[in-house]
């Protein structure tokens, strides 16, 4: 990426809030696991803290991502989405070690539909798809939900940790700031008390 390239960043929140219609056989640990595309067809797991499935449920946890790039990369992460699993782990260790997690419920969520929501943030119940837990999960009950939000921020455009909104100049000039801003007002009058 050249110097003179504009890069683009996005802030993404992701907060998971509660859970609803878990109604489980055996008592373990619940938690989320969010997966994030990290670019060339890789992705991110990122878990929430482990709760107790007897406690009511309530997560309230939130993960903050800064991603920057090219323009067209930052393009092609709004077309991805979030995959979401809710999972269990028995809170009892075998030998010494901590269990494997299985998967209650999953669901994706779109970016594209956080930017194209109000003020580009969303928070929503959304129901798990069942992926065959069913040694664990009542399967008579309602299908497992999580609260999320999702909120998605562009800070102002940088060019060589410029911000062209603060001196208004708006990358005119050919690429170069055209405009005075208070360092150049300074140096101006320190070279005239010299002079």
């Amino acid at each position: 990426m050249g110097a003179s390239q504009l890069l683009s960043s996005l802030s993404c929140e992701i907060k998971i809030i509660r859970a609803k219609n878990v109604e489980l056989k055996t008592e373990g640990k619940l938690f989320v696991r969010c997966y994030l595309s990290a670019g060339n067809n890789q992705r991110v797991g990122v878990n929430s803290r482990e709760i107790s499935s007897n406690s009511d449920l309530f997560f309230d946890d939130s993960f903050c991502l800064e991603c920057s790039g090219s323009e067209e990369s930052i393009q092609r992460l709004m077309q991805e989405r979030v995959v979401f699993e809710l999972r269990w782990r028995s809170k009892v260790p075998v030998l010494g070690r901590v269990c494997k997690s299985r998967v209650l419920g999953r669901v994706e969520i779109p970016w594209a539909s956080v930017f194209a929501s109000k003020e580009m943030e969303i928070e929503k119940w959304v129901s798990m798809v069942s992926t065959g837990g069913s040694r664990i999960v009542d399967e008579d009950c309602k299908p497992p939900a999580v609260q999320v939000a999702m909120k998605v921020r562009i800070p102002e455009r940088r060019r060589r940790g410029r911000v062209w909104e603060e001196c208004g100049c708006m990358g005119g000039g050919g690429g170069r700031c055209t405009c005075v801003d208070a360092d150049h007002i300074f140096a101006l009058a320190v070279l005239e008390v010299v002079g």
